[in-house]
């Protein structure tokens, strides 16, 4: 009986780590810095956002597989962390360059995590009403 439960648990680990993380769409209302290699700043808006990365509007896109540090304001706290860019699209006005993180501390995950938890949240009751 508790290797059935053990089974279980393992198997419901497994499929969380597998699932897609939820992404909340912010449509530019956040904006973050990204550092460069090269110590240079680039201004970006945040369009979605999830635990594991997200999509970026910029004004010119950043080579692909480049790290980036990347820095934004959300809910009050400064989330700061490692990235690695991904494949740019252009936009009708810019680009949308999709990231992930490659390297977020525990603490900021977990607080990003809530934030982001609390903005689907306040989504989901203004939808309702």
């Amino acid at each position: 009986m508790a290797e059935e439960t053990e089974l279980a648990t393992s198997a419901t680990r497994e499929e969380a780590k597998t699932r897609r993380p939820f992404r909340i769409k912010l449509r530019g209302s956040v904006l973050a810095l990204l550092r460069l290699p090269n110590r240079r700043d680039v201004r970006a808006a945040i369009h979605q956002l999830s635990i594991t990365g997200g999509v970026v509007h910029l004004e010119k896109p950043l080579d692909e597989k480049i790290k980036v540090e990347m820095i934004f304001h959300l809910g009050g706290c400064t989330i700061r962390g490692k990235a690695e860019m991904l494949f740019p699209m252009w936009a009708t006005q810019g680009w949308m360059q999709p990231f992930r993180f490659v390297d977020l501390a525990e603490n900021s995950r977990e607080t990003l995590d809530r934030h982001l938890k609390s903005l689907l949240g306040e989504a989901s009751k203004a939808a309702s009403v």
